[in-house]
C-alpha cells in the first residue's frame, strides 16, 4: 500500500508540474530539474524557470505538506479520542487561526504577519482548550471535558471571527477575509513552503516515534496504562504535534476543510486500525488528495476555485458513501 501511493504521488507530482495556465512539456520538466541540482548556474531564470520554481514547484510543496498535515493530525485525534468522526479542528485549532488571520488582514500586516497571527492564534485557541479542561476537571484525566471545552473555544473563537467581519470594510477587507477563509495556496513562495516543512517535521517526528504508544491508546486508557503508557504524557505530546501540524498548515492555506476526516478514515477502512500502517498512509494519502484538488483547481476552470470548496465538495459525498459502505464500528 505505502508503495503504490508512493508512486501514485510521484505520478501525480509530474503530471502538477507540467499542467498549468503556463503548461511546460516533460523533456523541459527533466531538464530543468537536472540543471538545478547539478549546474544551478546555468540557469537563466526565463519565464518557464521562474513558473517552475518560484511559483509552480513552492505551491505544490505546499499542498503535499498542507494534505500530510492534515491527514496526520487528524488521523492522530481520531485514534486518542478513539472516534472516526474527530478532525483536528476539535480543539479550537481551525477557529483560532482563522481569528488570527482574519485580524491580520483587517489591521493589514502583510502576509508573513498574516501567517504568524494565523499560527500563533491556533495555537492559543488549543492553548485555552487544555487549559479550561485543566480547571474543569482538576481531578484527572477527562477526554469527554476536553472535547466540550475545545468545542466551547471553537465557538468563542468564531463568534470572534465574525465580529471581526462585521467590522471589516465591506469593499476591501472582508472580500480579502472571505477569500482566505475559503483556502488556497496562491500566494505560497518558496519561503512560506521552507518554514512550512520544518513545522511540519517538527510534529510528524513525534507522532512516528510514538505510533505504537498511540496503538496501545486507542484500545482504552485503562488498557494503556495496564501496559505501562503514560497516558497523560502520551495524549498530550499528540495534541501538541498534531496541533502544531494543523495550524501550521491552516496558517499557509486558510481553511481546508474535510481532509483531516475524510482522508483518514478511508486510509482506516483500506488498512485497518493499526496505527504504525495507519499514520503513513494516512499522510501519503492526505498529500495525493490535496496535491490532487490543487492541480484540478488550478487546471479545470478558467477561475481558480478555492480548495476549501472544492474539499467540501469532494468530501461530503464520499463521506457519505464511506459511511454507507464501512465497517459498523471501529478499533
Amino acid at each position: 500500500m505505502v508503495v503504490g501511493l508512493l508512486v501514485a504521488l510521484g505520478v501525480m507530482l509530474v503530471i502538477a508540474l507540467v499542467s498549468g495556465r503556463y503548461p511546460i512539456r516533460l523533456g523541459d520538466l527533466a531538464d530543468l530539474l537536472w540543471r538545478a541540482v547539478t549546474a544551478p548556474g546555468s540557469l537563466t531564470h526565463n519565464a518557464g524557470e521562474t513558473v517552475l520554481f518560484r511559483v509552480r514547484l513552492p505551491r505544490l510543496c505546499a499542498a503535499l505538506m498542507v494534505g500530510a498535515a492534515l491527514s496526520g493530525s487528524g488521523a492522530c485525534y481520531q485514534a486518542i479520542f478513539r472516534n472516526p468522526m474527530v478532525d483536528p479542528s476539535l480543539l479550537g485549532v481551525s477557529a483560532g487561526a482563522a481569528l488570527g488571520a482574519a485580524l491580520g488582514i483587517l489591521f493589514s500586516v502583510g502576509v508573513v504577519g498574516i501567517q504568524l497571527l494565523a499560527f500563533g492564534s491556533g495555537l492559543a485557541a488549543v492553548g485555552l482548550t487544555l487549559l479550561l479542561s485543566w480547571l474543569v476537571s482538576r481531578q484527572g484525566e477527562n477526554t469527554l471535558t476536553l472535547v466540550l471545552c475545545g468545542i466551547v473555544t471553537g465557538t468563542l473563537f468564531s463568534a470572534t471571527l465574525s465580529l471581526v467581519k462585521y467590522l471589516a470594510d465591506p469593499y476591501s477587507k472582508l472580500p480579502a477575509i472571505t477569500y482566505w477563509l475559503m483556502g488556497s495556496l496562491a500566494a505560497v513562495n518558496p519561503a512560506d513552503a521552507r518554514g512550512a516543512a520544518l513545522a511540519t517535521l517538527v510534529g510528524t517526528i513525534p507522532l512516528v516515534l510514538l505510533r505504537w504508544r498511540i496503538n496501545v491508546l486507542s484500545f482504552g486508557d485503562e488498557e494503556a496504562r495496564a501496559m505501562g503508557v503514560n497516558t497523560r504524557l502520551i495524549r498530550g505530546l499528540v495534541i501538541a504535534a498534531s496541533t502544531l501540524m494543523t495550524a501550521t498548515a491552516v496558517s499557509m492555506s486558510g481553511m481546508i476543510g474535510w481532509v483531516g476526516l475524510v482522508v483518514p478514515h478511508l486510509a482506516r477502512m483500506l488498512v485497518g486500525p493499526s496505527f504504525a500502517v495507519l499514520l503513513p498512509v494516512s499522510i501519503l494519502m492526505g498529500a495525493l488528495f490535496l496535491l490532487t484538488v490543487d492541480t484540478v483547481s488550478r487546471v479545470a476552470f478558467a477561475v481558480e476555485i478555492p480548495l476549501g470548496i472544492l474539499t467540501a465538495i469532494i468530501g461530503a459525498p464520499f463521506f457519505i458513501y464511506l459511511l454507507v459502505r464501512g465497517r459498523r464500528g471501529w478499533a
